[in-house]
């Protein structure tokens, strides 16, 4: 499945008022997981209010234990202070990786921002090592500008 084809899927589900934020946000999870065959957990972490960790917020794949991370922490946390996507094509590579299951060989975080400020993050894992290309990039950063009109 070519991800552009992805887009009007997207904009649809997101724009059902009918279904909560959260609802909305899970079919998301859901389509690109059913979607793109190396996308095997997909999630969105939130900023957890006034203090400086995220928060699990909805995800499809295999459970975690990793609820809340720690800002600075794994990949998630260190795109909460960097503000910039960060493409791991080889997470065994990484030093400051928290690891979520023994399957996960590659990983992609996308920033998620709300009138400029860093409010969240998708974070996907994939079995598949080196599995995220540019196009990946640029297409998750399109999935957070559409979800962040909603938030």
């Amino acid at each position: 499945m070519l991800l552009k084809n992805l887009k009007p899927e997207i904009i649809a589900i997101l724009g059902d008022k009918r279904q909560s934020v959260k609802d909305r946000l899970h079919k998301i999870c859901q389509l690109l997981s059913d979607s793109v065959n190396y996308y095997d957990w997909v999630g969105f972490y939130f900023k957890n209010e006034d203090k400086e960790e995220l928060k699990l917020y909805t995800y499809v794949g295999e459970a975690t234990d990793h609820e809340i991370i720690p800002f600075g922490k794994g990949i998630c946390g260190q795109v909460a202070l960097s503000n910039k996507n960060f493409v791991v094509p080889d997470v065994q590579a990484q030093d400051n990786y928290i690891a979520c299951s023994i399957h996960v060989k590659s990983e992609i975080v996308i920033p998620l921002f709300k009138n400029g400020e860093n409010i969240g993050q998708i974070d996907i894992d994939s079995n598949t090592p080196d599995a995220f290309t540019e196009k990946d990039e640029k297409f998750l950063e399109f999935v957070n500008l559409e979800v962040a009109k909603i938030i």
